[in-house]
């Protein structure tokens, strides 16, 4: 076979691939076309047949309509950000610290107790629904923020958990022997040295759970009962139980939701991808 088949051969199949991969992106992003076409829509335009993929005209007051309706989204956003940003960083402490003493320090029953950890992932969250509530019953928790935040910090971080332990396992062990002939204890090498070694990783928890965190409808449903307490997944729920749904605030709203999530993962993609990367194979 002469080079330049080769090379021809070689372009068509990256071509091939590269239109499967748009026809894929495209299929998935249809949806969110879909809510932002229907956000900009007159209310009439909607349930037009055939559909009217380009508003015309294009409606830019439903998204400042949508913010100031009667319903207080500035307070939803408020509750979700403190919801999000509390989870995200209390765990993203929580499981580096679990995972730098499965990874790096070296006791007794260890790899039994990591495997009693993973084994927590094929639980699923119905199950522990009930149990939950009643005691946060008993504690007095309900229609607060502590049931939808304590326990993703201290008790259901299974995951991250694991991803931290591969990530920190690939960090040269030289590196914990030196910071100890520093005078570095064990926090002062978690803090000093693995820590700053490892911000792929911890970007993709942070990024996991912010995601995870912005968009949580089921716990905040459960545990929260004052309208002045929910986060935006349930204040969008809010405009379909009113006796008239309008459908342009509802999607514009939906997209003000969605739009942090899309510009912190395209920001911080990098980082996410490598971290997952790095301690899927080289864990």
């Amino acid at each position: 076979m002469s080079v330049s088949k080769y090379v021809y051969i070689k372009a068509t199949k990256q071509a091939f691939v590269h239109l499967l991969l748009l026809l894929g992106a495209a299929l998935f992003l249809l949806p969110f076309f879909f809510v932002l076409s229907t956000s900009l829509k007159e209310i009439q335009q909607i349930f037009a047949f055939p559909i009217e993929w380009i508003p015309n005209p294009i409606r830019w007051a439903n998204y400042p309509e949508a913010w100031s309706s009667r319903l207080p989204f500035n307070l939803f956003f408020r509750n979700t950000v403190i919801i999000t940003g509390t989870v995200v960083v209390g765990q993203v402490l929580s499981c580096s610290l679990v995972a730098f003493a499965f990874a790096r320090l070296r006791w007794r029953g260890r790899n039994t107790l990591f495997m009693v950890l993973l084994s927590t992932l094929m639980l699923p969250s119905q199950v522990i629904m009930i149990p939950q509530f009643l005691l946060f019953t008993k504690l007095g928790w309900v229609n607060t923020f502590l049931p939808i935040i304590v326990p993703w910090i201290f008790g259901r971080g299974a995951f991250p958990i694991f991803l931290l332990r591969q990530y920190f396992m690939t960090i040269p062990f030289e590196l914990d022997d030196a910071a100890k002939i520093d005078g570095c204890g064990y926090f002062g090498t978690y803090w000093r040295i693995v820590l700053p070694s490892a911000k792929p990783a911890l970007g993709a928890v942070a990024i996991q759970g912010f995601m995870f965190q912005w968009n949580n409808f089921l716990e905040p449903l459960i545990y929260l009962n004052d309208r002045n307490k929910f986060p935006l997944a349930l204040g969008l729920r809010m405009f379909q139980t009113e006796s008239e749904v309008f459908w342009n605030w509802l999607m514009a709203a939906a997209v003000v939701t969605a739009l942090p999530c899309i510009v912190l993962f395209f920001l911080c993609q990098r980082y996410f991808i490598q971290g997952v990367v790095v301690s899927g194979v080289k864990g």
